[in-house]
């Protein structure tokens, strides 16, 4: 029975289509035939081919009639597609890949343009991020390779930093600005608030390297003060913390030198989309803050809010407390605040003195814990020179005292006193003034001066506005995990290289803030991690036939179920477009 339809199909002619019927054909590839069930229609009065199902080898045509063990899968593979799918989708809908290929052209001797290969290195540092030398390791186990034609070879580390070679500083904000104003357009973006902030990334780069002065040791905010650092500054949307401008600049210089350099690139920026800055409205905090800076600020004639320190400013915070108000009792309860001016930073501006309840909590509580904690180092200094074996002459003691009650706020409630010249003769004292102590939380604590010029707004729009800078911290915080959106580790050792990590780190950043800001529209409220992880389920299984036959196993490809948010997710993203077809 099972000769006959294997001489049946080999003795098939080629087809004449008839529309309205189907047939079965052979195409002659090499030394094998495959037959695939045609059907045919008539499409402008002509017939033509409108379906074509693949059936297989003869020998796979006779498994299947038999219904013989030999078509079922030998072997499986699983395959990451979900979150790498939908990263690819909003790519494409952004156009990274073209606006990278207008502003460079492509290697003569590369696999893939140079957009191409962005586009690959923002799509694993959002996805799984590892180095370029493992990066073709990882790409082997994803579906990518299957529908973006982008082979394991092609995306060898040597090949990606060579393609790299071409992106120049001067090319990187060109890039930068195009498709900030592609997503503007695209994805609707309110650029009406923008919010300024700066960190740092250690680096691994050895200390004797020169060819990377870009990476410096300076005020390390992740505490690796042992690592070279570069300096990050992001200008995000208050809509949905997506970055529209970035800056990179040696790790060893202060935040509130570069910012100039920012809001003049901020201000270039907005003018080219807008037909004027009078609307944009910039956020940022006490750490920017110089005469200098406002003075720009006020040239730019553009918007702020920005906040004073309160210690410079004790006038403000002797207002009585019967003449607070509260700010919005829906949107913030228990927030309340005195709307008046200050003049500060060579002007006079209005200025918003708020108090928190929940804020004054918090800084009681660790105000109590600093306190305690110098009190005990005191306890144990004053014990060591009762003792008198010290060694330590006058100076040095006064300097660990110094020292000791270092952290704010301590020296206006804790009183010391050093006595006697020689280590022998040094004893200390010390005591807790109480009534001081409640004098710093009642006139300090839970308060914060909001400095602004929209004099428009209401105070709980300014309060708003200033809290915004949420968006750009978790921005900074998602870079600094280090399994997804990473920016580390990062062992580039040229000012060039590290320039790219760094736009493709920020690229990814904003890739995945624009999910989360598809999803949230689309009613899914969900963390960048959150929504990673509920697309990482939807997978690709690969079923390996072997009939038996030479050469390669047959693959069919299957995506995973999906639960009904990976559904709407998948919907949402459109990665149906990239499922294997069976």
């Amino acid at each position: 029975m099972g000769v006959f339809p294997v001489l049946l199909l080999g003795l098939l002619p080629r087809m004449v289509y008839y529309p309205d019927m189907q047939s079965i054909e052979g195409k002659r590839q090499g030394n094998q035939t495959y037959y695939y069930l045609v059907e045919a229609a008539r499409v402008g009065g002509k017939p033509r081919i409108v379906s074509q199902q693949y059936l297989g080898s003869a020998t796979e045509v006779m498994a299947k009639l038999s219904g013989s063990a030999g078509g079922e899968p030998v072997r499986t593979q699983h395959k990451g597609f979900g979150d790498l799918a939908s990263v690819w989708s909003v790519l494409e809908r952004l156009g990274v890949a073209g606006a990278v290929d207008s502003v460079v052209a492509r290697r003569t001797d590369a696999a893939a343009s140079v957009g191409t290969y962005i586009a690959l290195a923002t799509a694993n540092r959002i996805v799984d991020p590892c180095s370029k030398r493992a990066f073709a390791d990882w790409w082997d186990t994803t579906a990518g390779p299957r529908f973006t034609k982008v082979s394991g070879a092609a995306v060898d580390h040597r090949r990606f930093w060579k393609a790299m070679d071409r992106l120049d500083e001067p090319a990187l904000r060109a890039i930068e600005a195009a498709l900030g104003a592609r997503m503007v357009t695209e994805f609707g973006l309110d650029l009406s608030g923008l919010v300024l902030d700066m960190t740092n990334f250690a680096t691994y780069i050895d200390s004797a390297n020169d060819r990377a002065p870009i990476a410096a040791r300076g005020k390390a905010k992740q505490k690796r003060t042992d690592l070279r650092l570069v300096g990050l500054a992001l200008v995000v949307t208050r809509d949905g913390g997506i970055p529209l401008v970035s800056h990179t600049y040696p790790g060893d210089r202060p935040d509130v030198t570069q910012f100039a350099t920012v809001i003049a690139e901020l201000t270039a920026r907005f003018r080219e989309l807008t037909t004027g800055v009078d609307s944009l409205t910039v956020v940022y905090d006490a750490g920017q803050n110089s005469a200098t800076n406002h003075a720009l600020i006020e040239a730019s004639q553009i918007g702020f809010v920005g906040s004073l320190p309160p210690s410079q400013h004790p006038g403000l915070l002797a207002i009585p407390t019967v003449d607070y108000r509260p700010v919005h009792p829906a949107r913030y309860p228990g927030l309340s605040c005195v709307d008046t001016t200050v003049t500060a930073l060579g002007v006079t501006r209005r200025a918003v003195l708020t108090h928190s309840p929940t804020l004054h909590a918090a800084q009681s509580a660790g105000f109590d814990q600093t306190l305690a904690k110098a009190r005990r180092k005191l306890h144990d200094l004053q014990a060591t020179l009762a003792r008198g074996n010290t060694r330590r002459q006058r100076p040095a003691v006064e300097a660990e005292i110094a020292a000791i009650t270092q952290p704010r706020w301590v020296t206006q409630v804790l009183t010391t006193t050093l006595t006697g010249q020689t280590p022998t003769q040094l004893r200390l004292s010390f005591r807790t003034n109480t009534r001081a102590r409640n004098k710093l939380e009642e006139r300090v604590f839970g308060k914060r001066i909001l400095f602004t010029n929209r004099d428009d707004w209401t105070t709980a729009d300014v309060v708003a506005a200033y809290r915004s800078q949420n968006e750009v911290e978790s921005g900074f915080r998602q870079m600094k995990d280090p399994h997804l959106v990473s920016f580390g580790p990062m062992h580039h050792w040229t000012d060039s290289k590290i320039r790219v990590h760094v736009f493709y780190c920020v690229l990814a950043l904003t890739i995945a803030h624009l999910m989360r800001r598809e999803a949230e529209q689309a009613g899914l409220h969900m963390s960048v991690r959150e929504l990673l992880a509920t697309l990482a389920g939807i997978q690709e299984t690969v079923l390996l036939h072997h009939d038996g036959a030479k050469g390669r196993p047959r693959a069919q490809r299957i995506l995973t179920d999906m639960d009904p948010t990976q559904r709407r997710l998948a919907d949402l993203f459109t990665i149906d477009r990239y499922a294997p077809t069976r």
